[in-house]
C-alpha cells in the first residue's frame, strides 16, 4: 500500500530539481494566499455585503411603509430617499408584474439579495436584475395594483475594497515567486553545469577547464569531480605513454630482425620467419590503436551518411550493399567512428561473402546495421567478444594476425559517444551488428 502510494506521489511531482524547488517555495505562498483569501471572503467581504444588503432592504421596506402611510407626499418622499439615501424609486401602476429570470446563482451579490428580499418582501413578490446596467441594480417589488421599481447603485450592496485586497494579495505573491524563480535558476545552474561536464567527460570529450560554482556543497562536489577527472586523465596518459614506449622499443629489434632475415640464404626459413615478424608488427599496431587516447580528438558535426558512403566506396567491393538515408548529421569524433565502422566491415569481409549496411533514423537516435552471411557467432559469446584480447576458437576461426581488440575498440568508441552496440542473428544467416548513436 505504502509502496504504491510512494510511486503515485513520485509520478505526480516534477522530476527536475528546479521545478521541485520552485514547488517547495511557491506552494506555501499559494496556499497561504488562498487561506487568507477564503478567510477574508467569508468573514469580511460576505458579511459586509450581507450587512449592506440587509440595510438596503430595510430602507426599501421603510419607503414602502411610509408610502402606504399617506402622511407624506409621495413625490417628496421619493425625492428625500433619492437625495439622502441614494435610492431612486418610482411606482408603476396598472401594469402587469412580470418576473424576469435575470438572477445569477453563482453571483455572491445575487445570492445575498435573494436571501434578504425573500423574508421581507415575500416569495414571488419581487425580482431583480444586476446585469442590465454596469453600475446599477434594478429591483422590482409588487405592491397593490402595480409595483415599485428601485434603481440602486451597486456600491450600496458590495464593498469595493475586495478588488484592492485581491490586487494587493496577488501582486506581492507574483513578485515573491518571480524572485524565487530567479534565485532558484542561479542555484540550479551550477548543478546543471556539473551534470553536463560529467556527461561530456563520460562520452570521452575533452574538458579544457571546469570551474565549480554555486553553494558550498555544490562547489565541493565540483572540486571532487575535477580531481577525479584529472586522476583518470593522468592514468589514461600514463597507460598510453607506457604502452607506446613498449611498442616503440619493440619496433627496434623487429627492424633488426627484418634486416637479418634479408641476409638468410634459406628462402623457406626466411619466409616463415618474415611472416612471424609481420604478425608481431600487426599485434603492436593493434595494441597502439587500443591504447590510443580518444580524448585527443575533438567533437565535430559531420554527415554520417556521407561518411558511410565514403567508407564503402573505398573497399570497391560489389558484394557490399548500402542503404542509407541522406544528410544525417551527428556530433562526435569522426575518425573514431570511421575506425569502428572499418573494423566491422573488415571482420565481415574476412568471414563472409555478402555484406549489407543500413543507416536509419528514429526519433533522436541513429541506427547503423551491418549484416553478413558468414558463420556468425554463438549467442553465448555475444558479450564476450567485446572484451579486450578475447578470441573465439570456433566457427570464425582464430586469426594469427589478430589479438582480439577490434570489437573491443568499436564498443568503447560507440559507448563513449553515448550509444550502444548489440549483436544478433542476421537475416543473411550470419552476424548482425546494430549500432545506436544519439543525434
Amino acid at each position: 500500500m505504502s509502496y504504491g502510494f510512494n510511486n503515485f506521489i513520485k509520478n505526480i511531482f516534477p522530476r527536475r530539481l528546479f521545478y521541485r524547488a520552485l514547488l517547495i517555495v511557491a506552494a506555501p505562498i499559494i496556499i497561504l494566499q488562498m487561506v487568507i483569501t477564503i478567510v477574508f471572503f467569508d468573514s469580511l467581504w460576505i458579511k459586509t455585503n450581507k450587512g449592506m444588503t440587509r440595510a438596503l432592504v430595510g430602507e426599501m421596506k421603510t419607503f414602502i411603509t411610509a408610502y402606504d402611510n399617506g402622511k407624506y407626499n409621495n413625490n417628496d418622499l421619493s425625492g428625500l430617499f433619492s437625495v439622502y439615501l441614494d435610492l431612486n424609486v418610482k411606482y408603476i401602476e396598472n401594469s402587469d408584474f412580470k418576473k424576469e429570470s435575470k438572477e445569477r446563482w453563482f453571483s455572491p451579490i445575487d445570492r445575498t439579495l435573494r436571501r434578504e428580499l425573500k423574508p421581507k418582501m415575500g416569495s414571488g413578490n419581487y425580482w431583480f436584475d444586476t446585469t442590465a446596467y454596469k453600475e446599477l441594480i434594478i429591483i422590482n417589488v409588487k405592491h397593490n395594483t402595480g409595483y415599485f421599481e428601485f434603481l440602486i447603485p451597486k456600491d450600496r450592496v458590495t464593498s469595493t475594497s475586495a478588488r484592492m485586497f485581491a490586487l494587493w494579495i496577488t501582486l506581492p505573491a507574483l513578485l515573491l515567486i518571480s524572485i524565487a524563480i530567479v534565485f532558484l535558476k542561479n542555484q540550479t545552474r551550477p548543478i546543471i553545469n556539473l551534470a553536463k561536464a560529467a556527461e561530456r567527460f563520460g562520452r570521452g570529450e575533452n574538458i579544457d577547464e571546469y570551474r565549480p560554482s554555486g553553494a558550498l556543497e555544490i562547489r565541493q562536489a565540483g572540486f571532487e569531480f575535477d580531481k577525479m577527472r584529472k586522476r583518470i586523465m593522468r592514468h589514461i596518459n600514463q597507460r598510453s605513454e607506457m604502452l607506446s614506449g613498449i611498442s616503440h622499443d619493440l619496433r627496434t629489434p623487429l627492424t633488426r630482425m627484418k634486416l637479418q632475415l634479408a641476409l638468410i640464404k634459406d628462402v623457406n626459413l626466411s619466409k616463415k620467419l618474415s611472416l612471424d615478424v609481420i604478425e608481431m608488427e600487426k599485434m603492436l599496431n593493434e595494441y597502439l590503436e587500443f591504447t590510443r587516447s580518444s580524448y585527443s580528438e575533438k567533437d565535430e558535426t559531420f554527415d554520417i551518411s556521407k561518411l558511410i558512403k565514403d567508407i564503402v566506396n573505398k573497399y570497391e567491393n560489389n558484394n557490399i550493399t548500402l542503404e542509407v538515408i541522406p544528410r544525417v548529421y551527428m556530433n562526435g569524433r569522426k575518425n573514431l567512428i570511421q575506425r569502428s565502422l572499418n573494423n566491422l566491415i573488415d571482420n565481415s569481409i574476412k568471414y563472409a561473402k555478402k555484406i549489407s549496411l543500413q543507416l536509419s533514423k528514429k526519433n533522436n537516435n541513429i541506427m547503423i546495421t551491418v549484416d553478413d552471411d558468414g558463420p556468425g557467432i554463438p549467442a553465448s559469446e555475444y558479450k564476450n567478444v567485446f572484451k579486450p584480447f578475447y578470441k573465439i576458437d570456433k566457427s570464425r576461426g582464430d586469426s594469427k594476425s589478430s589479438v582480439g581488440l577490434g570489437l573491443s575498440i568499436t564498443s568503447d568508441t560507440i559507448k563513449s559517444h553515448g550509444g550502444n552496440i548489440l549483436l544478433e542473428k542476421s537475416p543473411l544467416n550470419g552476424l548482425r551488428v546494430k549500432i545506436f548513436l544519439p543525434l
